[in-house]
């Protein structure tokens, strides 16, 4: 089959499996396939694929049409400035995590403690963008800490990662707390899509209760970690922005809750006075 008709083979496929953004998801996967950026799928030859990428592709289609997420299939997912290694042990960074990047870059900071790291995609974006700075990752989960240093390694970005459970065993102070916690409540979680809830970690979805374990948590030991006059940012679901800057400021913060592009509360952003 020549590339051109693999490319529309792939889209019809997956769009009778009924996957929303068919042709987009099979250029990703035949992109992969071939190495390439799926930009670049217009620009090649229209030569036969061999035996073995049509065995490759045939396989990540099926695993798409099953609804696994295309950055599990391709092995990876593009995050602010850099691209990060993903896998069924960690979550899928979103774009609109990059608001929390954003305003954490906007901020004086010198050390930054990210719990709950993941894939390490906040903390490795915050260190490449500022050198010299310090930075520690937390995780309950030891497969997902692998993820992030490898992410770390291959991105050049000197980090520590732990395994801890938030604030369990993290010594010393930083400027910045950041994370995005689990806050999906588990009486929401049946409303997931099928990418989402059977593919990606429960741990890192959900607390299992109402959506807001994780924040009172990180509200509570907030002053005991950061350095005088540091801030938190926590990445929250748009209906939890009252409820968390709430956690912050009974804890002593001045607080502020962030949009995102679509206007959606997406951070609250807490100040710890010096």
């Amino acid at each position: 089959m020549r590339l051109s008709e693999a490319r529309r083979d792939a889209a019809r496929r997956l769009t009778t499996a009924g996957i929303e953004g068919a042709a987009r998801d099979a250029d990703r996967i035949l992109a992969a396939v071939l190495g390439i950026e799926p930009g670049r799928l217009r620009l090649l030859d229209d030569r036969a694929l061999t035996g073995d990428e049509m065995d490759r592709l045939d396989r990540g289609l099926a695993a798409r049409s099953a609804r696994q997420p295309v950055a599990q299939i391709v092995g990876f997912r593009d995050f602010y400035a850099h691209r990060f290694r993903v896998t069924p042990d960690t979550l899928d960074p979103r774009p609109e995590t990059e608001v929390l990047v954003d305003q954490a870059l906007g901020l004086p900071w010198k050390s930054v403690l990210d719990l709950g790291t993941g894939t390490g995609a906040i903390l490795i974006s915050l260190l490449a963008a500022r050198p010299g700075a310090r930075g520690l990752g937390t995780d309950i989960s030891a497969a997902a800490l692998e993820v992030a240093r490898g992410n770390a390694a291959r991105i050049g970005v000197e980090a520590d990662f732990t395994l801890s459970d938030w604030y369990g065993g993290v010594t010393g102070r930083f400027d910045l707390i950041v994370s995005n916690p689990p806050y999906i409540a588990l009486d929401e979680m049946a409303g997931l899509s099928d990418d989402v809830r059977d593919w990606e970690p429960h741990s890192a979805l959900t607390d299992g209760a109402d959506g807001l374990t994780a924040y009172r948590a990180i509200a509570a030991g907030a002053t005991d970690h950061l350095s005088p006059g540091g801030h938190v940012l926590v990445e929250i679901g748009p209906t939890q922005g009252q409820a968390v800057a709430a956690m912050f400021a009974q804890a002593g913060a001045e607080t502020r809750v962030i949009r995102d592009l679509d206007g959606r509360d997406r951070v609250v952003l807490a100040r710890f006075s010096a």
